[in-house]
């Protein structure tokens, strides 16, 4: 496997495991043994990054990377996640009813306490706030962090769908290690002003939903959405938005039958050719697509082959926006 460097000196793997789906958000849990097989798996692939969030589940996502991964705590770079107000009413699809964001000090330290039992480990390896909080100044949450750090709790400290400005002042208090956004090539409005705001400052970047949530693999149509899968709310996922998004897919599979790869490491070994300071995190439940998806860290492409990659799926024929406004106040966008 190869690596990244991401930030003030975090090497990873240059593909890392989102564990999110292991929970119910994508409609049926993962069994417990299933769940341990795939990370092992992971691990004996090379993968050792691991992305987990107090959100998911709530709070079950990181007991069950915790106990996955304890055999391996040597080996990986466990990252988890603070700053969202998390209340006791069950939404269902493994998600809690979001009041809200809270990255108030006395609460980023107690989800590091928190975090830190449910995963079984001494130390955080990068601690993200999870969506801004206009409420809290920025540096007052880089300070906290920082102070964290100095304690031993925390290795590197890292940011989530931030915006530029909000990065800088974050790095100023505490150097950000990483940033955690949608990237893809569904999605890349962070190289208007983003990217080059981390490549200044020297930070790494960390794709999540790097295949589009499934969608850029060739995986997901209507039919194969179950009940309880959260996509069904997106909408790029509905109706005549899914049907003209289906038509970009195919233009991608085809480059990929060409190249003798499939869609997703197509899609996933773009995204390593952008730069070697991006670690994607892919998430999956099959030990035969997370071989797939570590396999793309072999694929190169030559400048036309990329150029040609990018313009299969130009932006502005993608149809529909990233979340509806019910889903992106879940999160807290």
């Amino acid at each position: 496997m190869k690596t990244r460097e991401l930030g003030d000196g975090l090497k990873v793997s240059a593909i890392g495991l989102g564990c999110m789906g292991m929970g119910q958000v994508y409609g049926t849990a993962l069994e417990t043994g299933d769940a341990f097989k795939l990370m092992a798996r992971a691990v004996e692939l090379g993968v050792t990054f691991f992305d987990t969030a107090e959100v998911y589940g709530p709070f079950a996502n990181e007991e069950l990377v915790g106990q996955g991964l304890k055999p391996f705590r040597d080996q990986v770079v466990i990252a988890t996640k603070f700053g969202f107000d998390i209340g006791p009413e069950d939404l269902g699809q493994g998600m809690a009813r979001v009041r809200g964001v809270n990255s108030r000090p006395e609460h980023i330290r107690s989800v590091a306490e928190a975090s830190l039992k449910r995963l079984g480990i001494e130390t955080i390896d990068l601690f993200y706030q999870h969506r801004v909080d206009p409420a809290v100044p920025i540096e007052d949450v880089a300070g906290t962090v920082k102070d964290l750090i100095a304690e031993g709790k925390v290795k590197h400290f890292g940011l989530s769908e931030a915006g530029a400005a909000t990065i800088r002042k974050a790095h100023a208090i505490q150097p950000v290690a990483a940033l955690q956004s949608e990237y893809s090539l569904w999605f890349r409005e962070l190289e208007a002003e983003i990217l080059p705001t981390l490549r200044e400052l020297k930070i790494g970047l960390v794709p999540y939903s790097p295949l589009g949530r499934g969608f850029l693999a060739g995986a997901v149509k209507a039919e194969t959405m179950g009940e309880g899968d959260f996509r069904k709310g997106l909408p790029r996922f509905q109706g005549e938005a899914l049907q003209k998004n289906l038509s970009l897919v195919e233009a991608l599979s085809a480059i990929a039958a060409d190249k003798g790869v499939t869609p997703a490491q197509l899609a996933l070994a773009w995204i390593l050719h952008q730069g070697h300071d991006i670690a994607p995190i892919p998430g999956t439940t099959k030990i035969h697509r997370l071989e797939e998806n570590v396999a793309a860290v072999d694929v190169t492409f030559s400048a036309d082959e990329l150029a040609r990659i990018a313009a299969a799926v130009p932006e502005t024929e993608i149809e529909g926006e990233r979340y509806s406004k019910t889903g992106m106040a879940m999160v807290g966008r």
